[in-house]
């Protein structure tokens, strides 16, 4: 099987550093989400903001930014969507000296019971996607959401300190396994109710990925979610699937993301 063909060989014939050289003085902690909308409204929350950096791809190109808040620097980044894309937006931005990158989206609930917009957690999941495989020994999961690197954080575990952010704000959150898939018009009702049964309570289509690129490369990947479209009904129900539904809920699920970073960065200077 050509997915079980996966080698440790570090050196590639096109590497991240053939192409792109780390950026002295870049935050070491970046931010980053799928929804454009959301991006531009997170960006302009920022007290500042300045472009270091252009990620350049064949159809885009794609701005990282250097934003301040309260003092602290932060990279803010708005990353393609899919696994390869995503992965290869991930690998140029720990090229360029990033060690922990917290990112968040959108995912589709298996489970209706879980309300929209909540926050979900993932803490492993099914490989059904076909960039994990040349980053990571052919599994049908992977953990997600390890805390491996210590160079940027002193956090001794970032999903830990996101929890407790949450339950200090109050904030209702479901942890459990994420559905990776890259065919958005393939998750068939047989294919969910397979997923189901393997302990999967939503789908989305990078997180798998995401996570075998940073602990490939030794370095942090946070992913949460936020609900979306529910595919556990009778009828697929897009919910607040869309960029421009509950806009104002969506800030507040990215001032997460920011205060998360801003935990990981106050542990960091005071322990």
């Amino acid at each position: 099987m050509v997915l079980e063909d996966f080698t440790e060989e570090r050196n590639a014939i096109i590497n991240p550093w053939d192409i792109i050289k780390e950026l002295p003085g870049i935050p070491k902690v970046a931010i980053s989400c799928y929804s454009h909308v959301t991006f531009e409204r997170m960006l302009d929350s920022f007290e500042a903001s300045e472009v270091v950096y252009v990620l350049k791809v064949a159809n885009q190109k794609m701005p990282v930014y250097k934003v301040k808040r309260d003092g602290k620097e932060y990279v803010l980044f708005n990353c393609d969507v899919g696994a390869p894309a995503a992965a290869g937006c991930v690998e140029e931005l720990y090229q360029l000296g990033v060690e922990t990158i917290i990112i968040f989206g959108t995912c589709g609930v298996l489970d209706s019971s879980i309300e929209d917009c909540s926050i979900i957690i993932p803490d492993a999941a099914v490989r059904d996607e076909g960039t994990s495989y040349h980053y990571a020994p052919s599994s049908e999961e992977i953990e997600v959401n390890k805390t491996i690197s210590k160079d940027s954080i002193a956090v001794s575990n970032i999903m830990d300190t996101f929890i407790a952010l949450l339950e200090e704000t109050g904030i209702h959150y479901t942890i459990g396994k994420v559905w990776t898939t890259d065919a958005i018009y393939r998750e068939t009702r047989e294919k969910m109710e397979k997923r189901k049964e393997k302990g999967c309570i939503c789908v989305d289509m990078e997180c798998s990925a995401l996570a075998a690129v940073a602990q490939f490369r030794g370095k942090n990947m946070f992913s949460f979610f936020y609900a979306a479209d529910s595919l556990d009904t009778d009828e697929w129900d897009s919910r607040s699937l869309g960029n421009y539904d509950k806009v104002e809920e969506k800030d507040s699920i990215a001032m997460l993301a920011v205060q998360l970073a801003d935990r990981i960065l106050y542990y960091s200077t005071t322990q």
